[in-house]
């Protein structure tokens, strides 16, 4: 019995992770406070939440660890 593979992320992928969620939770707040036409429900809110989804998660998803070589290939 081979052992289970190791979970591909990280502890960083993790943080960003939570910190995406957090920006998003934060972004539809923002977006419940009135007036609706105000600064925060109107400009503020969906900037955070295309931060969010279009940004932030997808990192958290995409960024690997670099290992000792720093991305150098050696022949």
């Amino acid at each position: 019995m081979s052992p289970p593979p190791a979970l591909p992320f990280t502890r960083r992928n993790w943080i960003l992770f939570l910190v995406g969620l957090a920006v998003i939770a934060l972004g539809y707040v923002l977006l419940r406070i009135p007036p609706v036409d105000g600064f925060l429900s109107l400009t503020a809110a969906p900037i955070l939440l295309v931060a969010g989804y279009c940004v932030i998660l997808p990192a958290a998803i995409l960024v690997r660890h670099r290992g000792n070589g720093g991305g150098e290939r050696r022949s």
